[in-house]
């Protein structure tokens, strides 16, 4: 499908196609490119194609340009504690998580239980090992609590 992203909040995307709003939630979406030269927000700003995929966690996603996620995040939330955490991540050339900051643009928390919780979920994944790419690569690890 071909459109435009409108918005993404709650845990939900909504996307333009041919003109009708639909409204989708973010577990359902499997990728979204974005391509060099399309007009787009300054909240969805692509340096170069970006791909965001969902992972087979529910309530996980990331961003790592040409990347597969090798392992699953583990996420623990023992609490009735609810929201959105964006975490930064640089990975290496092996796919190991270098840096994790909770609570980049996109969160919607300020929950210091549930940023560290997606902290370490973000620390606990490994990403498939790639021999020419850059010695960091930086990426993020979207969790919806």
């Amino acid at each position: 499908m071909n459109g435009e992203v409108v918005a993404i909040n709650d845990g939900k995307l909504s996307f333009s196609f041919k003109g009708n709003i639909m409204n989708f939630k973010i577990t359902e979406v499997a990728s979204i490119a974005f391509l060099e030269g399309t007009t787009t927000s300054p909240a969805v700003a692509p340096s170069s194609t970006k791909t965001i995929t969902t992972s087979g966690t529910k309530g996980v996603s990331y961003v790592m340009n040409g990347r597969k996620m090798m392992n699953q995040p583990v996420v623990n939330n023992l609490t009735a504690e609810k929201g959105i955490v964006v975490v930064e991540i640089t990975i290496n050339k092996y796919g190991n998580v270098i840096k994790a900051e909770p609570g980049a643009e996109g969160t919607t928390t300020t929950s210091q239980y549930l940023l560290t919780k997606a902290k370490q979920a973000a620390e606990s994944v490994h990403f498939d090992t790639f021999q020419v790419a850059p010695l960091e690569q930086k990426g993020t690890i979207t969790i919806v609590f």
